[in-house]
């Protein structure tokens, strides 16, 4: 028997909902709690595992305070299909739905001396030359 995999959609839709909860600061538990769920039940409508009911959808648009379609945003990047989307911002999604990339992109956004912000660039772009030349 194969394994159910998730569709495309209902990754996307519960990428941008972790997104969204982690740039607030709020845990999987508390939103399970506003929901009425468990933080299990978060997590698996975050991976796509399971989908997100159109009810659910918006009750989660309220709780995280975007519109519905903030779900939805780069889905023709997911499909393929002519849309919203901007194939430049697939990467840049990618980066901050990674675990480091959301932390870091939180911390440099507390950074409020431009000099400083400019140091870390710096450093961070000498450490992926050095990277880039060791392959």
């Amino acid at each position: 028997m194969r394994k159910k995999q998730a569709n495309p959609i209902d990754i996307q839709v519960g990428n941008r909902v972790r997104i969204r909860r982690m740039l607030i600061g709020m845990s999987q538990e508390r939103l399970g709690d506003l929901l009425g769920l468990t933080f299990q039940q978060v997590q698996k409508y975050e991976k796509g595992i399971n989908r997100i009911g159109a009810g659910r959808l918006y009750e989660v648009s309220r709780i995280l305070n975007v519109p519905v379609n903030f779900f939805y945003e780069g889905v023709s990047e997911v499909t393929g299909q002519p849309g919203a989307g901007e194939p430049e911002g697939a990467p840049v999604m990618d980066f901050v739905s990674s675990g480091e990339g959301l932390q870091l992109s939180l911390a440099f956004m507390k950074i409020k001396d431009a000099k400083v912000r400019k140091r870390v660039l710096d450093l961070v772009k000498s450490l992926a030359e050095e990277e880039a030349e060791k392959s």
